[in-house]
């Protein structure tokens, strides 16, 4: 066991490291407020929002030139309007106009996060150092909308645990879905993939322990329930996945859900180990 946990375990770590980090070219961002200050603006973001009577602003603040690139783009859904625009000026001067009003919007499908957008006007070029101003207007300022800024793509841990937070919540405020759609998307089950892999590592290494240095205590590492409590533990553990996938995708809950998978598979419980107690019939 302790040789295949070995094996098992770097293919389990590059798993956890790589599946999120693939699933999302822009850093997702959900607008707060009506004046949006961006960072790092060759970085590839997405600022989710939906005017709420006045223009949304997004200010640049560049000390040396940078790549600047800007789309709009909104949410394929039942009664969303095409309507969008945005203007760019640099230093108070008009530099560019984003007309969504007059432009011939494109579906397009985003198979990581499975989403459907309609993609609209674009504006692309090299820009000195100064302040730009991007305003983001629609026929009535009451429309859903999706600004992209920036074209690199950079996924550090941080992106990575900002988007399993944000992700969720867009599926039902942004693309008016139940937050269990996105199990459709890599994203998704991968990070349900990857939080059971880390619950069963968590549950070999524990046996392991006890199996080390308890093996001759009620609580070493052998099999301790029995058929009725691997069921309880299994209706537990779907339950809670259950729950997760249906709210905010919270990951201690899939976690868990994987930890009480991993007991009904291997009659055991880490509980009943550390207070020496057995359900099994068979010792």
């Amino acid at each position: 066991m302790h040789m295949k946990l070995k094996k098992t375990f770097p293919l389990l770590l590059l798993l956890f490291v790589l599946v999120p980090g693939i699933a999302f070219a822009h850093q997702p961002r959900i607008v707060e407020g009506r004046q949006t200050i961006v960072i790092a603006p060759e970085i590839s973001k997405a600022y989710y929002g939906q005017l709420t009577g006045v223009p949304d602003v997004f200010t640049i603040q560049a000390s040396t030139p940078f790549n600047l690139y800007v789309n709009v783009l909104v949410p394929d859904i039942a009664g969303q309007k095409k309507d969008v625009s945005a203007t760019i000026a640099k230093d108070g001067k008009p530099l560019a106009a984003l007309d969504g009003m007059n432009f011939a919007w494109q579906k397009m499908f985003e198979p990581f996060g499975h989403d459907n957008y309609w993609t609209g006007p674009e504006y692309k070029a090299k820009g000195e150092a100064g302040t730009y101003v991007i305003t983001v207007t629609s026929g009535s300022n009451d429309s859903k909308y999706s600004l992209a800024i920036g074209e690199t793509e950079n996924f550090d841990f941080k992106e990575i645990m900002n988007a399993l937070t944000v992700v969720p919540q867009l599926k039902s405020s942004f693309f008016n879905e139940s937050p269990i759609s996105f199990i459709l998307s890599p994203f998704g089950w991968g990070l349900i993939l990857t939080l059971y892999a880390l619950a069963f590592i968590v549950g070999l290494v524990y046996r392991l322990l006890l199996k080390q240095f308890a093996k001759s205590t009620t609580r070493r590492g052998g099999k301790n329930i029995g058929a009725r409590d691997r069921l309880i533990r299994l209706a537990i553990g779907l339950a809670l996945l259950l729950w997760a996938i249906t709210t905010g995708w919270n990951l201690f809950l899939i976690f868990f859900s994987g930890f009480a998978v991993f007991e009904a598979i291997f009659s055991w419980c880490g509980f009943y180990a550390a207070l020496g107690k057995n359900t099994c019939p068979i010792n």
